[in-house]
């Protein structure tokens, strides 16, 4: 069997078609909009409603961790255009999801980024595609269980929950050979992004079922440019499987 494993896929639908070539299923671990681009300013929402400069500026400003200033100059930015904000971000997620969703190989097992907006996905899935999130499937013999979403933090993506609640999920997930999360158990090499030069939020929820349970694997995403793509816990094999956007091909899992 052979799977292939995306995550942060970020709007890269030019090669996300491809993504499942010669594999039996594709793997999705989220994040599929683009809301800023840290390399290009130019792309992503806030790029097109506000445009390149104020996207460089909102950037610097969450870089610099002054995240109240950056909240302060969004908030202007969203009054000038009127209307309710969510609608207007609404409207820019639905055009991206029709995109994304049409190019999203079948089969595909998908569960949810921390910047996704998870109520949106049943308008776009189609035939082939399956959303797991605290559940399992089987595939080819093995027992994967998927775990979505992102830990409260101070950018306040819009698919954040509590720690209790994602430990509920890694919990209902209970024990399987694959272990399959947006975001990586709480190992601060697996967290730290060199290129952003800070520190993204793990789980420990998922450290102690790793711990506990030893799956033979244990994937995720989230972490665009990790100190450490890879590390081991007891016998299982920790592994980002990679920045989609930036990269452009999948993570191949073969047994």
């Amino acid at each position: 069997m052979r799977v292939h494993v995306v995550s942060d896929v970020h709007g890269r639908t030019d090669v996300l078609a491809r993504a499942g070539e010669g594999a039996d299923a594709l793997l999705c671990l989220g994040d599929l909009i683009l809301f800023v681009d840290y390399d290009d300013h130019s792309r992503g929402i806030f790029a097109e409603l506000f445009g390149a400069e104020q996207a460089a500026r909102l950037i610097t400003l969450r870089t610099a961790r002054r995240f109240g200033e950056a909240r302060e100059m969004s908030a202007a930015l969203w009054a000038s255009l009127g209307g309710d904000p969510r609608d207007h971000i609404e409207r820019a997620v639905r055009r991206q999801y029709e995109e994304i969703f049409a190019a999203m190989p079948v089969p595909a097992y998908l569960t949810h980024g921390n910047v996704d907006l998870p109520r949106l996905w049943p308008d776009y899935l189609r035939e082939g595609h399956r959303v797991l999130d605290g559940e399992t499937v089987e595939i080819g013999g093995l027992r994967f269980g998927f775990v979505g979403g992102g830990l409260r933090t101070p950018y306040r993506t819009p698919n954040e929950i509590d720690d209790e609640e994602f430990a509920r999920k890694v919990e209902a997930v209970g024990e399987v050979d694959v272990l399959c999360c947006h975001i990586p158990p709480a190992v601060p090499e697996l967290l730290y992004d060199v290129v952003a030069r800070r520190f993204e939020r793990g789980s420990e929820a998922t450290l102690e079922a790793i711990r506990r349970t030893q799956p033979r694997y244990a994937l995720f995403g989230h972490v665009h440019q990790p100190l450490s793509p890879r590390t081991r816990i007891g016998r299982t094999e920790c592994l980002n499987v990679g920045h989609f956007r930036g990269r452009g091909t999948p993570f191949v899992l073969e047994w």
